[in-house]
């Protein structure tokens, strides 16, 4: 137990003993870096803050576990590692292995299983979104007084209005409703044929903003605008879900200037990508400093889910990427900044989860939460400001009833408890749990990114075992999932898949409905946005009722 214990600590510290670049490091005093453009901010303006904390969530999108500079990265990002060594690095942090579901377990503190929405992501031709049973935590903080915003990224659906962001609690929108698109037209084809505009103000197409700026800089702008006009003695919540560094990999010429030497297109431009997102994060720390919000003020950086290797971004040490549950998917890059911390510039190990932020920012702020939500989320505050045990001790990663595509998955693999054709993933502790097809499961070193792309032959590759549907890791000792230990620990995977099931009793349908001719932008001006009319739903009930009124007279003539 003791070895485990050591080979625990020693492969943990592994992970976190990358440097990250600062100020000093790079030869820039405070003056010098503001005068390159790197410096964070000014003074405060005058303000007395008050006792609710104004809150930032920035989410950037697919951006992998690596690919920051205290993890070791050839790309830069002095303002992340700035941020993050001034605050709590979080390096035991949790995600969903793709846009939708992360955004909705943060929004919601929900499970997916809990949503609905446990299937792959919302598509745009899909008649289906958020739930509207669920309460998000915007909602929850307008309730104590706080202004709401949301700049960027939605992709939690759109196919009636009421599924919209500012029908979910949100005061503003600027933003994008798919889950990518062109970063300076805003156009998106979902398939030939099925193309439409992408960018809204509020609620309606914003043509006006159309000018050709990139979403990133795009985005920054707004956000300053909100800053600049909002009374800083009035708490805010900012939601900023950048589209970069999702593809299509696009960037300003500019940013391409130190990352010449990187022979891979892909890399290369998610580089100059990373660098623009690491710029706008400096600006957006400006606005907080200059307009009186930063002393009372709360910075949480997160990836939505891990980097996708064949479009540049990379997950190394972790095994496998975006879209899958290995730990490359799933673990992400995530820090909190705020002069309110009591323990800056620490590294919080415990485990964290992505829907702990709607419990614990709602009790920052101040709010209740109603005894009648089941939340899966927990108040992690004490863990990162104090270092603090953390509350949480597993993670159900997921339970997806509709992937079932490993073949030789079947109840006897699962000791008669679980179903292993079932694509599952569940954290205990130290354990973790997979079952069913995993997904893409290579170590990819960085010297894969060759100029052809990243080069299969080059990374690490699994010997599969013939019909293997389950896999044991000790993560704490082995972080990187390089041995399997379920034919060593039976107990123990019966034990998980016993929590698995009872995880499944309390889940709700999947919400997966098929395409809907009617999404069609042909059909809506050209646009991406609602097409589902309540009057028509109402018409066809009313004829409905009123053909069984006509059958009910039928039948009370014939008899």
């Amino acid at each position: 137990m003791l070895a485990v214990g050591v080979l625990a600590g020693l492969s943990v510290l592994s992970l976190l003993t990358y440097g990250y670049l600062s100020w000093d490091s790079l030869g820039l005093g405070p003056a010098e870096a503001e005068a390159a453009g790197t410096g964070l901010g000014e003074e405060p303006a005058a303000g007395a803050p008050g006792s609710q904390p104004h809150i930032v969530f920035i989410l950037a999108d697919d951006q992998g576990f690596r690919d920051v500079g205290y993890h070791g990265s050839e790309i830069r990002t002095p303002t992340l590692d700035k941020l993050a060594a001034e605050g709590v690095k979080l390096e035991n942090y949790y995600v969903q292995p793709m846009c939708t579901p992360s955004r909705s377990q943060f929004i919601t503190g929900k499970y997916q299983i809990h949503t609905g929405l446990q299937h792959s992501i919302i598509r745009p031709t899909q008649p289906n979104c958020l739930p509207l049973d669920n309460v998000t935590l915007p909602q929850k903080l307008k309730e104590v007084g706080y202004s709401t915003h949301m700049v960027g990224k939605w992709h939690l659906g759109f196919y009636r209005k009421e599924c919209m962001p500012t029908q979910r609690g949100f005061d503003t929108f600027f933003g994008s409703l798919l889950g990518s698109g062109d970063y300076y037209t805003h156009f998106k084809c979902d398939s030939p044929g099925i193309c439409g505009y992408d960018l809204y103000e509020n609620d309606n197409a914003a043509w006006d903003h159309d000018n050709g700026i990139y979403s990133t800089q795009m985005y920054t702008q707004k956000v300053q605008q909100i800053l600049a006009s909002h009374n800083p003695r009035k708490p805010i919540f900012l939601y900023i879900a950048y589209q970069a560094v999702h593809s299509p990999l696009q960037a300003p010429g500019k940013y391409f200037e130190h990352y010449r030497s990187i022979n891979n297109i892909n890399r290369r431009r998610y580089a100059a990508m990373l660098a623009c997102l690491d710029e706008a994060i400096n600006n957006v720390t400006l606005a907080l400093k200059k307009y009186g919000y930063y002393d009372n003020s709360i910075i949480i950086y997160s990836s939505d889910n891990g980097g996708q290797p064949t479009a540049g971004g990379s997950n190394w040490p972790l095994r496998g990427s975006k879209g899958t549950y290995w730990e490359g998917g799933i673990r992400a890059v995530g820090f909190v900044h705020s002069p309110l911390l009591k323990n800056k510039g620490s590294v919080c190990k415990e485990l964290v989860h992505i829907t702990d932020w709607f419990p614990t920012l709602i009790t920052l702020a101040e709010g209740q939460i109603d005894e009648d939500i089941q939340l899966d989320g927990y108040d992690i505050w004490e863990t990162i400001s104090e270092g603090r045990r953390s509350p949480r001790v597993d993670i159900l990663h997921n339970i997806d009833p509709i992937y079932t595509k490993a073949k030789n998955g079947s109840w006897a693999a699962g000791y008669g408890i679980w179903n292993t054709a079932i694509q599952s993933a569940i954290r205990v502790n130290h354990w973790k749990l997979l079952t069913g097809n995993p997904g893409y499961s290579d170590w990819v070193p960085p010297q894969a990114f060759s100029n052809a792309g990243p080069n299969r032959w080059h990374n690490e590759r699994v010997s599969w075992s013939a019909g293997k549907t389950v896999w044991l890791f000790n993560i704490t000792a082995d972080p990187y999932e390089r041995v399997d230990l379920s034919a060593r620990y039976p107990d123990v995977v019966k034990e998980l898949l016993r929590r698995l099931s009872q995880f499944n009793k309390t889940a709700v349908p999947v919400r997966y409905p098929p395409k809907d001719p009617r999404s069609n932008p042909k059909l809506n001006g050209g646009v991406w946005g609602p097409w589902f009319k309540e009057d028509e739903k109402k018409k066809k009930g009313d004829k409905n009722k009123g053909a069984n009124k006509q059958k009910n007279k039928n039948k009370k003539k014939a008899n």
